[in-house]
């Protein structure tokens, strides 16, 4: 007695055997999947709205984020603190959506050579943060961390603030003209470790 699966129909050795429909066909469901867990997520006011208190980054802080990309920090530390115990018991309340909706683009990352830093806000004095950027091992004796020595010595450019600035309201932060244009005059004197603990300070402290 034989067995036809000759049918018209697409069979599951059709789409095996047939690298281009096997692609296409994954694509749609991966499409097809992100539609519905990433498109309501827009709508969700948990998601978009900030937490109480949360303001943009003020000039100074703004620099200080943007070094902080550009020396890589991101790469051992992660700024997300993940709803386990473990994690909330050692850094503080699990991170959520409104902490970040004036990062552009977020750090929250993955990898951690060093701490979190989702809640360093507050947790250190200006000192501390500067004598452990300058030299880590200075109050860290068994870190690995780099030092940055040069960013003292460094200036903050700031021509630059109130482009990026005004980028940061076209993706939603409330900035004002007036504060936009004063951003320059704001950082002015200020060296690039003041602008990098300035944006350590202010990390996770509206949620507690």
């Amino acid at each position: 007695m034989s067995n036809s699966s000759n049918s018209g129909g697409m069979s599951h050795e059709k789409i095996e055997t047939n690298n281009f429909l096997m692609i296409v066909l994954i694509l749609v469901v991966l499409l097809f999947g992100g539609m519905v867990e990433i498109v309501p997520l827009f709508f969700q006011k948990s998601t978009t709205e900030p937490v109480p208190g949360l303001k943009p980054y003020t000039a100074l802080q703004v620099a200080g984020r943007d070094i902080y990309v550009r020396e890589g920090c991101y790469n051992c530390h992660s700024q997300m603190i993940r709803p386990f115990r473990a994690e909330t018991m050692r850094y503080g309340p699990y991170s959520v959506a409104g902490e970040f909706v004036y990062d552009h683009a977020f750090q929250w990352g993955s990898k951690r050579t060093g701490p979190d830093l989702a809640r360093v806000g507050g947790k250190y004095s200006d000192e501390w943060h500067r004598i452990h950027l300058t030299n880590p091992r200075d109050v860290v004796p068994e870190s690995n961390m780099p030092a940055y020595a040069w960013l003292e010595k460094a200036p903050v450019d700031g021509v630059s603030l109130p482009t990026h600035m005004s980028g940061l309201r076209t993706l939603g932060a409330p900035y004002t003209d007036d504060e936009i244009a004063k951003a320059t005059e704001e950082v002015k004197g200020k060296t690039e470790l003041d602008a990098v603990i300035a944006y350590l300070q202010v990390m996770g402290i509206h949620r507690k």
